[in-house]
């Protein structure tokens, strides 16, 4: 499994990813959601009584009639409205709005023993398709969507229950005892779905204010200020029972810078501010704020000499550290993987075990929207395969408890935890959600850059790293493959042993393995940042968080990024006229 997790961008008006890991604001006060009137229903419900009508319709068809028949058959519909807004230089380059609705059918034939989704030899069956549907509820045009799925959806699920009856693994029983799909409680849910008020005209003025900023800065190559808005409902029923529709408001700053040194180096740096609903969102001055350091870091990367190869202690800030987690940690402990003979299963046997320093635990929350006054992006009321979410304590001091879990059942584990997850169009595999890291070995900022110097001091090293801020990572899990992980930052400062003042450097991967990397781990800050992003693997993308204190490390490895081809434009650049630059914007 190759990961991605980034800071993303709205692209298309919708989200995907953008670079390499895992927006909004209003002037003034933020306007009231609106409520349906009295008296009538919300109109998501009607697609729910359409689906769960014909889903109990071609079930009991498919019962009666085909070999092999369905034990099993789920509907799950998106439905997104998006709007979005792109400003550079306090110019709009782009806006629209759109309107859409998916449909993924599973079906599964055979028992939960041994079905169509049986593991073969690292091959991940793919059944899904994310039909476009309609998006009215008109009950024929829907019906007819989810009537073909089905039978699409069966004839691919029979054909390949048969590859998996007849497969010499199988019948060899050389696989360790497992079912291929859990027995969960079937939930019945409505959680309407706030409808707040979003026009990308009221919002042209402030993102091109917010934009024209960076035209101040004359190390800015490029710059852009996008805002995105998606309303999202989810509606799932199942042959089980199932009938939930939930869903949630985005709301999403990005804001990017990007830059050229002198030998070709492509710099960037970003910043993000995501919600729930618009009250929540950033004013002006936080916005220009942000703006005005993401470009004095620019300029300071294009003074800064490239980082040299380094191996000794460091500091991660909290948003690094909760990638650094991310990625070293996360990825492996998600269930699926356990049962999968081509991945590394890193901690498939450490169930009971140290895996982290004895004052670390980490556990996932899906259920918790908020901390410290930030909006997290893992949450989440039900996962895609209609199970509620729910706190799941991974490691307690140290030990490793359990998995992040699906309804695939693995041996010792055969219940989901309300981690099966999925974009529209991929099949649901265990994924991360809020990711909260937390210590019983706390010192303030402060002590910790104390206890960094101290550390070189003993290691005779002339100085260490502080990675500022990331932009995310990625991972490998294959077993084939070499168990590393790369996470990217992009400011970094080296902070001398003997009080020299810090100095920033450009152009460094923190790079290494995951069971080397946890020793190295000595204290954390008693202050938690968060970083929120997007997550993709198998599964696709998925929205995440990562609550974490800062670390310090003992030892922290980094590679130098390969340089650039392109020299920084050759021209000079145009004179900005700062009369065309809002007053407010310049004072």
């Amino acid at each position: 499994m190759h990961d991605i997790l980034t800071v993303v961008r709205f692209k298309g008006l919708i989200f995907q990813l953008a670079a390499m890991t895992f927006c909004l604001a209003l002037v003034g006060a933020a306007p009231p959601a609106t409520k349906p009137a009295a008296g009538k229903p919300p109109a998501e419900p009607a697609l729910l009584d359409v689906l769960a009508k014909e889903l109990d319709r071609n079930f009991q068809a498919l019962k009666a009639k085909a070999d092999p028949a369905p034990y099993f058959i789920s509907y799950s519909v998106t439905d997104e409205e998006t709007s979005g807004l792109t400003a550079s230089l306090g110019a709009v380059q782009s806006k629209g709005s759109a309107h859409r609705r998916f449909m993924d059918c599973s079906v599964r034939v055979g028992s939960a023993e041994l079905d169509n989704y049986h593991l073969l030899e690292g091959d991940r069956p793919r059944f899904a398709a994310a039909a476009a549907i309609p998006v009215e509820d008109n009950p024929d045009a829907l019906s007819r969507m989810a009537w073909r799925e089905t039978d699409r959806a069966w004839r691919a699920a029979a054909e390949r229950y048969l590859r998996v009856r007849s497969s010499s693994q199988v019948k060899s029983g050389q696989e360790k005892s497992a079912p291929d799909f859990s027995q969960e409680k079937a939930v019945t849910a409505v959680q309407p779905v706030p409808r707040y008020k979003f026009s990308v005209e009221e919002w042209t003025p402030r993102m091109k204010k917010i934009s024209a900023e960076f035209a101040q800065y004359g190390g800015v190559l490029r710059s852009e200020v996008n805002l995105a808005f998606r309303r999202e409902v989810r509606t799932f029923v199942s042959t089980e029972g199932g009938r939930i529709q939930h869903g949630r408001n985005f709301y999403r700053i990005f804001i990017t810078a990007r830059a050229k040194s002198y030998d070709g180096t492509d710099l960037v740096t970003t910043d993000s501010f995501e919600a729930d609903e618009p009250a929540h969102l950033p004013k002006d001055e936080v916005l220009l704020a942000s703006v005005r350091k993401m470009a004095e870091d620019l300029n300071k990367l294009l003074k800064a000499a490239p980082a040299d190869p380094y191996v000794g202690p460091a500091i991660l800030s909290g948003r690094a550290a909760g990638v650094f987690f991310h990625e070293i940690f996360g990825h492996r402990v998600e269930g699926h993987r356990q049962r999968d003979e081509t991945e590394g299963q890193t901690f498939s046997s450490s169930v009971g075990k140290p895996v982290l320093p004895e004052f670390l635990s980490v556990r996932f929350d899906a259920t918790q929207n908020a901390v410290d006054k930030t909006d997290l992006n893992g949450w989440y009321a039900f996962d895609d395969e209609g199970v509620a979410a729910q706190p799941v304590q991974l490691v307690d001091k140290g030990i490793l408890k359990t998995f992040l879990m699906s309804r695939t059942p693995i041996p010792g584990f055969l219940k989901s935890n309300g981690h099966g997850r999925r974009q529209p169009g991929l099949e649901v595999v265990s994924r991360q959600s809020n990711l909260f890291v937390e210590s019983t070995n706390q010192v303030s900022d402060a002590e910790l850059r104390k206890m960094l110097i101290a550390e070189l001091e003993k290691q005779k090293k002339p100085y260490g790293l502080y990675f500022e801020q990331v932009t995310g990572g990625y991972t490998t899990t294959r077993r084939a493959g070499l168990q590393a992980f790369t996470v990217i930052p992009l400011v970094v400062y080296r902070v001398y042993a003997d009080g020299r003042p810090d100095e920033m450097v450009r152009g460094a991967d923190i790079v290494g393995t995951p069971l080397a990397s946890f020793a190295k781990i000595l204290a954390t800050s008693n202050r938690r940042e968060v970083f929120n992003g997007y997550c993709g693997a198998e599964s696709g993308s998925v929205p995440v968080s990562a609550v974490s204190p800062a670390l310090l490390v003992s030892e922290i490895e980094i590679q130098r990024k390969p340089g650039g081809k392109d020299m920084p434009p050759l021209l000079p650049r145009p004179r900005t006229d700062l009369s065309q630059v809002p007053t407010e914007v310049i004072q």
